[in-house]
């Protein structure tokens, strides 16, 4: 009975938009981790007709399963993205650990991928520190146009994480993929999740524009507004080119969880820089 109180006190301390931005991230989760096995299969399907992706092949954009695995994905991603609409970053993005779990499962009964002890637990922390972030969100700092966020984003400190993120990946794509790609798995996932915590404040940047839009306040005038339209397009294709790299090289029930902790946490340490939630 205590835990059922403490439960429904949770979700009436929380605000309406913040409960729909966590129906939305759930909803989101679902979609992402079967697209990853979805994609998994597509790029397997290329590989034996043509170059794999993990050796700079783009074959799999003509394999009709990996395009199935993309739709699902981008489903995801919209409800993700609508989720940062209505919930801070700092809480939706942790929800992202329910996608490991799908993820891992689906990879152990479809892709028959082994999940071993040690995966087994580092999913069920990464679902435990999750909701511990979850529980603990601080609350949405107000916004009421997207150059408030622009002046955020141009503010010295974000500016500076901005460049380290941009000199990170740079070294990691010329320097390290030529070199250990094949080998380590963290050279293609740091590329995804530097580039990740990025597009992340990007599109929770549009998700305001597109609310206060559709509120009646019209963002779609503002610059700032297209310019955070084309940080997410070269984001998001950066992610997805180097994801597939890493589906494709990598066990998926490894690649789902490592991905998740260091996009996640990048993604809380931007946020925190950016918007002062702490």
């Amino acid at each position: 009975m205590r835990d059922i109180s403490g439960t429904i006190l949770f979700y009436k301390s929380m605000s309406s938009d913040n409960v729909k931005g966590l129906v939305l991230a759930l909803s989101s989760s679902f979609f992402i981790g079967a697209s990853f096995i979805v994609k998994k299969k597509g790029l397997k399907k290329a590989a034996a007709s043509g170059i794999r992706a993990g050796s700079g092949g783009y074959s799999y954009l003509y394999e009709p399963l990996w395009w199935a695995g993309m739709i699902t994905m981008i489903v995801g991603e919209i409800a993700n993205f609508a989720a940062y609409a209505f919930a801070p970053a700092i809480l939706v993005t942790p929800l992202g650990a329910l996608s490991i779990i799908i993820s891992a499962v689906l990879a152990h009964i479809i892709l028959r991928e082994r999940l071993h002890t040690f995966g087994i637990l580092g999913c069920v922390l990464c679902v435990v520190g999750s909701t511990t972030i979850v529980l603990h969100a601080p609350p949405e700092r107000e916004i009421g146009s997207v150059r408030e966020v622009w002046d955020l984003a141009t503010e010295p400190a974000f500016l500076f994480y901005a460049f380290l993120v941009m000199v990170a990946v740079v070294i990691l794509i010329f320097h390290s993929i030529p070199q250990y790609g094949q080998t380590h798995i963290m050279v293609y996932i740091g590329v995804c999740s530097l580039v990740g915590s990025l597009s992340v404040m990007s599109v929770k940047a549009l998700g305001i524009a597109l609310k206060l839009t559709f509120s009646g306040t019209n963002q779609l005038l503002y610059p700032q507004t297209w310019a955070f339209t084309i940080i997410v397009a070269i984001c998001v294709v950066t992610q997805m080119n180097y994801l597939n790299k890493a589906l494709d090289t990598f066990n998926t029930a490894v690649v789902s969880p490592i991905y998740y902790v260091m996009f996640t946490s990048l993604t809380i340490l931007a946020s925190i820089i950016m918007f002062k939630v702490i």
